[in-house]
């Protein structure tokens, strides 16, 4: 069993205004008035009013202690119900809940922020704070069982007494926050512990083949993920698990391939789409995810989240010269996504010969475009060149290397000083630029292609040092394919 609770943690607040300058935040026009006394602050310290929102802790508010060890965080206009921080000078805090009515007192200390607390003019965070008593009293129930678990796990009287123990503290705690739920519906502390709970995986149906009943407890809790949570709820997107839940769906509970993950991407759009701040948010951050990922092939879930939401004129709030770049990056990217046939080249060897791309008989071809004056290619270059000789050569695999600089004689001195025996090719400036830069959207070198004995696109901008356990695997998953025909 996994019982959350709030921890009294130093943390650093982080300010970016991606998205949130985009959204309205106030409220309504009966303001809000929050006054926070903690034992330890001294008048004219500073401390701060912050919240969250998605992935980021943001600051609302700062305010100096006045002369009766008081902050208080004051305006005319409400604030955007959610989970909020209160943050200390040392960085310290605590969550607390700003729902109706925003006008409260908060009283603790240092010691123990929770069991210290007391609220008065909001009953929400009455119950928030007895709710996490109750949960660290729970926990310090269940610590000592686990412990002793630990020593007697091979006792099997033992170990069974010990699950009755833990079982009954589950069902405790299940009971209590039933009670919360059940007493105070469509409070916002019953959808916050609503939203905290995992879905309960039935027993598989009879009916089922072997196959589809080994597979359908991770279907069946895939596909009832967000039963608890009302995504669409902008409060939600104002807690601290929002986006450890988004992150979760996507990185636990799908497969990592681009179809999928661009799969799991609509379903998260389309359960925001009745908010449009949390869909602004939703479609925001998965298009940042995923345009800047580090894993290979996940550009095409950018342009997946293009072509499907920016194209489609639904980021009505996404600017004309922000569209353009999106958009433009996007059309880039198309032409070299894994699994496209690469984009034909034509260019002259060191004689001034010229070689086609799709000339190059190879079980696969390594294509990369590099600068014999690039620092990072004087050293990637050499090795990819020793790799080549000692063991990418006697894996059936060609080398076709492009070089992007008009500097013809520089270029064919470092291609004899390092022994570069694979086809080497050139063009000029201007068809660099016009052609090869465009058509394999290259913003940096060395850049990595690796194309099968088609010519399509298999791996993309690999590290020159991995290319052997790339073709390796390569080699295996199509060994594998083949099998299956």
């Amino acid at each position: 069993m996994k019982i959350i609770m709030n921890h009294t943690v130093k943390f650093t607040l982080t300010i970016i205004f991606a998205i949130i300058s985009t959204l309205s935040f106030a409220g309504g026009n009966d303001g809000h008035e929050i006054k926070v006394t903690i034992n330890t602050l001294k008048e004219n310290e500073t401390c701060q009013l912050a919240y969250y929102y998605g992935n980021k802790q943001y600051i609302k508010d700062s305010a100096k202690v006045n002369s009766k060890g008081q902050v208080v965080f004051k305006g005319e206009e409400k604030l955007p119900q959610g989970v909020y921080l209160f943050v200390l000078p040392n960085k310290s805090y605590f969550d607390f809940i700003v729902d109706e009515p925003q006008h409260m007192s908060i009283v603790s200390d240092t010691t123990n922020f929770v069991k210290n607390m007391q609220v008065k003019g909001s009953k929400e965070n009455e119950l928030f704070f007895e709710y996490q008593r109750f949960i660290m009293r729970k926990q310090n129930e269940q610590k000592p069982i686990s412990e002793t678990y630990k020593l007697v796990k091979d006792n099997e009287d033992s170990v069974k007494i010990l699950r009755e123990q833990m079982t009954r503290i589950k069902e405790e705690v299940e009971s209590y926050q039933q009670k919360i739920m059940d007493d105070n519906e469509n409070s916002f502390i019953a959808l916050f512990i609503k939203a905290t709970i995992e879905p309960t995986i039935p027993p598989v149906p009879e009916s089922l083949d072997s196959t589809e009943a080994a597979s359908f407890p991770y279907r069946y809790f895939k596909a009832h993920f967000f039963d608890n949570i009302n995504v669409s709820d902008d409060r939600m997107l104002r807690t601290p698990f929002f986006n450890n839940k988004i992150e979760r769906y996507l990185e636990k509970m799908t497969v990592p391939d681009p179809d999928s993950i661009s799969a799991s991407c609509d379903v998260l759009i389309n359960l925001a789409k009745p908010n449009d701040e949390v869909f602004k948010y939703m479609v925001w951050y998965l298009t940042l995810k995923y345009e800047t990922s580090k894993f290979m092939g996940m550009d095409a879930v950018f342009v997946h989240l293009v072509d499907n939401y920016y194209k489609t004129g639904l980021t009505t709030w996404v600017d004309s010269t922000t569209m353009a770049k999106i958009t433009k990056k996007s059309d880039g990217l198309k032409p070299t996504l894994i699994g496209k046939n690469a984009p034909s080249l034509n260019l002259k060897d060191t004689s001034g010969r010229y070689i086609s791309l799709y000339d190059v008989k190879a079980e696969y071809t390594i294509l990369v475009f590099w600068d014999h004056d690039c620092g990072h290619c004087k050293k990637a270059i050499p090795k990819l060149g020793k790799l080549y000789n000692d063991t990418l050569k006697g894996m059936g695999v060609e080398v076709y290397a492009m070089e992007t600089e008009d500097k013809f004689d520089e270029w064919r001195n470092f291609i004899s000083e390092n022994e570069l025996s694979w086809i080497n090719v050139h063009e000029t400036d201007e068809y660099y630029r016009a052609v090869a830069k465009q058509r394999y959207h290259i913003n940096s070198t060395p850049m990595v292609f690796i194309l099968d004995k088609n010519k399509k696109i298999v791996a993309k901008k690999v590290d020159v040092e991995q290319t052997p356990h790339v073709i390796g695997i390569l080699k295996k998953k199509a060994a594998e394919e083949a099998k299956k025909k």
